[in-house]
């Protein structure tokens, strides 16, 4: 069997409390989260020694106890990536495969800086919304992609990930400007890409993940995210944790970090186009 650890801010959060089940069914048993660390305990929730003693999981006091002991490593942290580059230094320093939880990073230098870290120490790496293994997203034809249109529920801050993960997964990192087109409470953002390709993220209460695509042929496609996401999504994982390839390239996860940093900065002089730095 095979030890995955848990490097988190604290380990009473949704992801956390999912995943250790998610793993050892998709595996058969032949993963198995076994040790974790949280930076703090939980400010609403359980304490990391309560949570621990309920998974199972031996609580270790340590990111280093944690990189030494695991096989592999999950570094959470779900919605406070502020604290990635504290909480991942030392795994990406490991050689040892690597998954940092989304959103990857606050900004687009710390995600550079991750990326470049753990190429530097040999360590496999990848990062990733659960959007992205939609079925319904991945059947889709990307040659001829003109415009795509989506929208979704949730927060900019914590959320808008999980629509421009599969942006960029469809029309590819080539993502020139952005524009801020929505209010306070309906936050949106236009995205222009290479060749004058476009695309919207709209943020609309409690409203499913839906692509609307459209092509250069005139063909058109209403794409709904129904699927099991997370359950493609940790088989993805697993087999990352397996083969040390990760699937997803870092080219187009620094333009997602780098489109939601700049979709920030835009939000302060909306409808007014903010260029992108080049991609890598």
């Amino acid at each position: 069997m095979k030890k995955i650890g848990f490097i988190d801010y604290f380990l009473d959060e949704w992801h956390a409390n999912k995943y250790p089940e998610w793993i050892e069914t998709a595996t058969g048993g032949a993963m198995k989260v076994a040790y974790a660390y949280g930076k703090k305990d939980s400010d609403t929730g359980l304490d990391n020694a309560t949570w621990c003693r309920n998974k199972g999981i031996e609580l270790l006091g340590s990111i280093e106890e944690v990189v030494e002991k695991s096989d592999y490593l999950i570094v959470l942290s779900p919605d406070y990536p502020e604290f990635h580059e504290e909480l991942a230094m030392l795994p990406l320093q490991s050689g040892k495969p690597t998954y940092v939880d989304k959103t990857f990073a606050p900004d687009r230098k710390t995600a550079l800086l991750l990326f470049e870290t753990a190429h530097k120490h040999g360590t496999p790496l990848y990062s990733s919304s659960a959007l992205r293994f939609a079925t319904e997203y991945g059947a889709v034809d990307k040659s001829g992609i003109d415009t795509i249109v989506s929208f979704g529920p949730g927060k900019y801050d914590n959320y808008s990930i999980h629509q421009i993960e599969p942006i960029v997964s469809l029309m590819g990192s080539e993502a020139e400007r952005v524009m801020f087109t929505g209010t306070e409470k309906s936050p949106s953002l236009l995205i222009g890409f290479s060749g004058g390709r476009q695309a919207e993220i709209h943020h609309f209460g409690n409203v499913p993940f839906t692509l609307a695509v459209n092509y250069e042929s005139g063909k058109s496609a209403m794409l709904k995210a129904e699927s099991n996401f997370f359950g493609e999504f940790v088989k993805d994982l697993t087999a990352f944790f397996e083969s040390g390839q990760p699937t997803v390239d870092s080219a187009e996860t620094i333009a997602i970090i780098t489109i939601i940093e700049y979709g920030f900065k835009a939000a302060q002089t909306p409808y007014q186009w903010i260029e992108l730095p080049k991609s890598v």
